[in-house]
């Protein structure tokens, strides 16, 4: 059996490395994929577009523009406008915001009586709305503790961000990544395996041979496997490079864990391929079987605890749902086993129970 199984391995490497498509799939995707949605998914917003009326003139309400302008999240456009501008402005989208400092904004600090500042946000976006108001606050906040005299709160918030104190939100998506590409290119490589051999006529040869199908099997995810994980390493190394993202936890844990997700992959893919008769069809259901699901459904994008309850459950047979919990514990907060134990678990019953099928279907297609 072993010889058998190591000339379907050696078998597989060979093809690999004379075949273009699958080494483009294996080195050049995962890079550009990770820096196209790393640059591209992001929370982050910078250059908010504002303007400013300022009806009271004084260093103090220049003093306020100037916190807003001097941050990098805002950048003013410049002109002499009104308050009835703001919806020509908003509709041409040539502002974010409208900022409108009332004449008596002076002396109202003078005085520390109540002091109201407007602030017009386009909420068009609900998302953008709610960010460019939280920023808004937060500057504010932070130009009334400036002020010389001003009276103190009784009782003071002190807020203590952790595991991600600079607030990137490619710390978050990034990892997320890592999961969905691992997934797509891992399965991709698997899912055209047996439909090739079927395309170019070898898979006569493999029926009159004396191996038995689960060694077929074996001899053909063994290798995927190892060039997943080193894929994965390619991934992990590219967004640590690129986006600077932590890795807080044990690399060694990371490692296994990622190699047992890779083989979910492999199988769901091994699978795929005992399903569709062409290349195309292969990968065309591998792309749609792993992308949208993994980026809508497993809480990449959007919290499990979100979405409707159907969609919760259907979330639960995604190997991508667990696998994010695991790559965002282990590189953010730096947890172990211990903590990541049901994930593990489910992943493993995901990945036999996947394997088991393909090898069941596969068994089928040779009688």
């Amino acid at each position: 059996m072993k010889r058998r199984v190591f000339a379907v391995i050696r078998k597989e490497f060979i093809h690999i490395a004379r075949d273009f498509r699958s080494l483009i799939i294996i080195l050049v995707m995962p890079v550009l994929m990770i820096a196209l949605y790393g640059y591209g998914i992001t929370l982050d917003m910078r250059c908010i577009r504002f303007a400013v009326v300022d009806l009271s003139r004084t260093p103090q309400s220049r003093a306020l523009i100037a916190s807003f302008t001097g941050n990098g999240f805002f950048r003013e456009v410049a002109g002499d406008y009104t308050p009835d501008d703001a919806p020509s402005l908003f509709r041409q989208r040539r502002i974010q915001m409208m900022l409108v400092i009332p004449r008596d904004f002076a002396a109202s600090l003078a005085t520390q009586a109540e002091t109201t500042v407007q602030v017009l946000v386009d909420a068009t976006d609900a998302n953008v709305g709610t960010y460019i108001h939280t920023y808004t606050e937060q500057v504010l906040q932070g130009y009334a503790s400036s002020l010389s005299g001003a009276v103190q709160p009784i009782l003071r918030l002190e807020p203590r961000l952790l595991y991600n104190p600079d607030r990137k939100s490619t710390h978050f998506f990034v990892p997320g990544l890592i999961a969905v590409l691992l997934m797509l290119v891992s399965a991709l490589l698997t899912s055209i395996t047996i439909t090739r051999e079927r395309e170019s006529g070898t898979m006569e040869q493999i029926l009159v041979s004396p191996i038995r199908p689960v060694e077929i099997v074996i001899g053909k995810v063994i290798p995927y496997i190892t060039i997943g994980f080193a894929d994965g390493a390619l991934i992990l190394a590219s967004a640590r490079i690129l986006f600077g993202t932590p890795v807080h936890g044990s690399l060694l844990l990371l490692a296994l864990l990622g190699t047992v997700y890779v083989f979910v992959a492999l199988s769901f893919g091994l699978l795929v391929s005992t399903v569709a008769r062409t290349q195309v069809i292969a990968m065309f259901m591998t792309v749609m079987l792993t992308i949208l699901p993994t980026f809508l459904l497993s809480g990449f994008l959007f919290p499990v605890a979100s979405m409707p309850t159907v969609l919760q459950y259907l979330s639960r047979i995604i190997p991508a749902t667990y696998f994010l919990v695991i790559i965002r514990g282990v590189m953010l907060k730096g947890v172990g086993i211990a903590e990541l134990w049901l994930p593990i678990v489910s992943l493993c019953a995901i990945g036999t129970f996947i394997l088991s099928v393909a090898v069941m279907r596969f068994r089928i297609s040779l009688e």
